[in-house]
Parts: C-alpha cells; sequence; structure tokens
C-alpha cells in the first residue's frame, strides 16, 4: 500500500464500535476527525493516550473534534477498556485489521529488543470533507491533546 499523506482523502471505513454501533468515517462528514490507531487496550501507553484524551475531551468537542480510537481488540474487550476508564469517545474494533490496513499503519515494531508485525501507533486529522491535515507518527502517549492542538495551532 501506498503511504497516506496530507492532503490525501482519507480511506472511508465501516465498522461497529464498543456499543454495537455501526458507524463509518462517512457519519463524521461536517466534523473534524481525530482518528488514533493503537496497539492494544490495557496496556500502559494505550491507557496513557486514552485518558489524556478523556481528559481534555471537553476542550478537542469545543474545538470541533470527533474523537475515533481504533485497535484489533474486539467488541467486548473496547467495551471493558471504555467502561473501566469512562471514555467518551467511540472505539472500533478490527480483528480483521481492513482500517488498519487502509491506513497503512501494519508494520514492524520493536519491543525489548524483538521485532515484530503489529499497530504501529498514529493519529490522523481528517477534516470535515474527509481530506487529511496532519499525521502523527510519533505519538506522544501522555501529551497527545497538547501535541495534536499545537500541531493544529489551535
Amino acid at each position: 500500500m501506498i503511504p497516506l499523506a496530507i492532503g490525501d482523502t482519507a480511506p472511508d471505513f465501516h465498522g461497529v464500535d464498543q456499543h454495537g454501533q455501526e458507524i463509518s468515517l462517512d457519519s463524521f462528514r461536517g466534523h473534524k476527525v481525530i482518528l488514533y490507531f493503537y496497539p492494544k487496550d490495557n496496556t500502559s501507553g494505550c491507557t496513557a493516550e486514552a485518558c489524556n484524551l478523556r481528559d481534555n475531551y471537553q476542550i478537542i468537542m469545543e474545538k470541533g473534534f470527533k474523537i475515533i480510537g481504533v485497535s484489533a481488540d474486539d467488541e467486548k474487550s473496547h467495551q471493558k477498556f471504555s467502561q473501566q476508564y469512562a471514555l467518551p469517545f467511540t472505539l472500533i474494533p478490527d480483528k480483521a485489521k481492513k482500517i488498519i490496513m487502509d491506513y497503512g499503519v501494519w508494520g514492524k515494531r520493536k519491543l525489548y529488543g524483538r521485532e515484530y508485525d503489529g499497530i504501529n501507533r498514529m493519529t490522523f486529522i481528517i477534516d470535515e470533507s474527509g481530506k487529511i491535515l496532519h499525521i502523527f507518527t510519533k505519538v506522544e502517549t501522555k501529551n497527545h491533546t497538547a501535541q495534536i492542538l499545537k500541531a493544529m495551532e489551535l
């Protein structure tokens, strides 16, 4: 797959969120979207990132953004993760890795000196018409909201 770039049209997707509701990127047209990909529910970095977005949710909403998180975990895992940390935004389970592959976030990762294939933590900022405004490849999990707002000059 050719990597996505700023200015590209974001690939549409269809999925079911942690509450069993069907959603698509197209259903968010007219809103700016923070689409973030993370490796796994209930891991330290993923929890820090989700909680940072949760703690700043009101600010993010006031800036006109919607938040969607995507990982390869299943719906039950997302439900538990969302409830445990009172996450007020959408999480999409992507066990088939279709969305993950469409956005090019699957690839080589390193952990404790071991290399393996997995989800690379990335965030895409998508405008109201579906164009990619910004791509974060180096996500600061504990400070992601500030990172987003600074990059978007908000």
